[in-house]
């Protein structure tokens, strides 16, 4: 691992919750952030299909409270088909009942945290999609500390779910801002080894990351258009236009595949106040360590 590829952002928020996968009906969170959730927060602030993260540890600053909290939720989901079909006929639809009492809704409740702070650390790595010299670690290090001081995110993140809206900040170093928010907290750096058993990694393997979504090419996107002029050949010039906007609005800028889902576990074991995360020391090479 190249520590000058190391990125460190501190989050915090109300609440969270980074539910265990094992509980069926009710949401019950693990006791700290997981690594799945870490890095969906850094990829709200910054990702391109060229780059990806690997957690290499998390931080707790602030363990949060216990909190229960119940809730009202709904029993289906909105089908992509039921969204075409309302958008053209929305008299063919039958909207989802929630709330309280509905006919869809049901209450469940949710064991939660209150008041989290950490501090997440990952390595940043390219994927073969990228084309360097364009592509670059240093070019993404920059964007990446860049949007991170700026608050700037492609969407909120959340910690474990979209409705605990997590706040964002960066930090040029790990240890030293621990140091720092344990004064301000007027609180000690817990020293004791604490395990918290069987924990979930992640449901997707880094290694097929660059499978799943990638832009095309600028070869490939010069062949595209060569075949559709070669389309073009016999038509009248009001046709040719009119097919031109729309090959402008539907061209294909990128190709995609659906990635299967994997659930990885690791045995967790929080060290002073830090988690270690990285998939080469935490991770199996079956699992998805290198």
């Amino acid at each position: 691992m190249n520590n000058s590829n190391l990125v460190t952002l501190r989050v915090w928020g109300d609440f969270a919750c980074f539910t265990r996968p094992e509980m069926k009906v009710e949401r019950v969170s693990y006791p700290v952030m997981t690594p799945s959730a870490a890095r969906g927060i850094l990829e709200a602030v910054f990702w391109e299909p060229q780059m990806y993260y690997l957690i290499d540890s998390i931080r707790v600053v602030k363990r949060g409270q216990w909190i229960s909290i119940r809730r009202n939720e709904v029993t289906r989901v909105i089908s992509l088909d039921s969204a075409k079909t309302w958008m053209h006929s929305p008299e063919k639809t039958s909207p989802i009942q929630a709330g309280g009492g509905a006919e869809d809704g049901t209450q469940r409740n949710m064991l939660a945290l209150q008041d989290v702070e950490y501090l997440i650390t990952a390595e940043v790595r390219l994927t073969p999609l990228a084309q360097p010299p364009r592509d670059n670690l240093a070019k993404y290090l920059r964007e990446i500390e860049g949007r991170a001081r700026a608050g700037k995110c492609f969407h909120r993140p959340g910690l474990g779910m979209r409705e605990f809206a997590a706040d964002f900040d960066w930090e040029p170093d790990a240890d030293a801002a621990l140091a720092r928010r344990a004064r301000e907290l007027s609180q000690p750096v817990p020293q004791a080894n604490e395990p918290l058993g069987l924990m979930l990694y992640d449901l997707f393997d880094h290694r097929s990351r660059a499978a799943g979504f990638r832009w095309l090419t600028p070869d490939e996107e010069a062949r595209q258009t060569a075949d559709f002029d070669q389309t073009l050949t016999y038509l009248k010039k009001g046709e040719q236009t009119k097919r031109r906007k729309e090959f402008a609005s539907q061209r294909l800028r990128s190709t995609s595949a659906a990635i299967k889902p994997a659930p990885l576990f690791f045995n967790a074991t929080l060290k002073n106040a830090r988690l270690d995360c990285h998939p080469d020391r935490v991770l199996s090479t079956t699992q998805g360590g290198n």
